[in-house]
């Protein structure tokens, strides 16, 4: 599941973003309401948590726009306005729910787990789905195939490879791999990230199986669209 959060105050994204991620969601997050509006027209994202005071757009015009344009995906209200009448126009704006601030992490799940049960099973079992040729990921099972052959991967080696199929025919570079799946700085010194997909290559690419994976020499890498004949 990938769930975008918008929120301006750095902590409170940050909290958030952790919670969530360990939880096993994807995490994008922006900081004010003009990213926001971009990564979520954009992005295929399942919910959004969305601040409602943000820089650059408010979260009501945020949220106005997305209903304009017919995104129809549900989306969490942050907000300290708690008031009745501020939770109301909330809710008829648009917004699927309303959190006032400050909040337990344990309520922002419970609420982020019921609205996503709301939504069809086919969307969410389509958004657990990833293939790329013939390399197919069960983001929910986590399981991973490539020409109908089941392929056993570390949890790094997963993480590498799901951001990799999320990316198709893009150069990745290994700053992006890094700070994607270690969620710290790069440190431009180590190999972790070579090592690591030099293990990945060996499983997703035996013997009677063409390369899928590239390495764009002093950049990152490439998934590539070679199917097996």
């Amino acid at each position: 599941m990938r769930i975008l959060v918008v929120e301006d105050d750095i902590v409170t994204q940050g909290f958030i973003k952790k919670g969530l991620t360990e939880q096993g969601y994807q995490v994008d997050v922006a900081s004010d309401g003009q990213d926001a509006l971009f990564q979520a027209l954009e992005g295929d994202y399942q919910l959004i948590i969305l601040d409602r005071m943000l820089p650059k757009l408010d979260g009501m015009t945020v949220l106005n726009t997305l209903r304009s344009a017919q995104k129809t995906l549900p989306v969490l209200i942050l907000s300290a306005l708690d008031s009745v009448d501020e939770r109301v126009k909330g809710l008829r704006e648009g917004g699927d729910d309303y959190l006032v601030k400050p909040f337990a992490f344990a309520e922002l799940l419970a609420r982020v787990e019921i609205l996503i049960r709301r939504q069809p099973m086919a969307a969410v079992q389509q958004s657990t789905l990833l293939q790329v040729s013939d390399l197919k990921m069960d983001l929910l099972t986590r399981q991973v195939w490539r020409a109908g052959r089941e392929i056993n991967l570390q949890p790094k080696e997963f993480q590498i490879l799901r951001y990799l199929m999320e990316h198709p025919k893009q150069v990745v570079t290994r700053t992006l791999l890094f700070e994607a799946v270690w969620d710290y700085d790069f440190d431009p010194q180590t190999n972790v990230i070579d090592v690591h997909v030099a293990r990945l290559r060996k499983k997703v690419e035996t013997d009677d199986l063409p390369p899928i994976l590239e390495t764009i020499r002093g950049v990152g890498y490439r998934l590539v669209e070679k199917a097996t004949s």
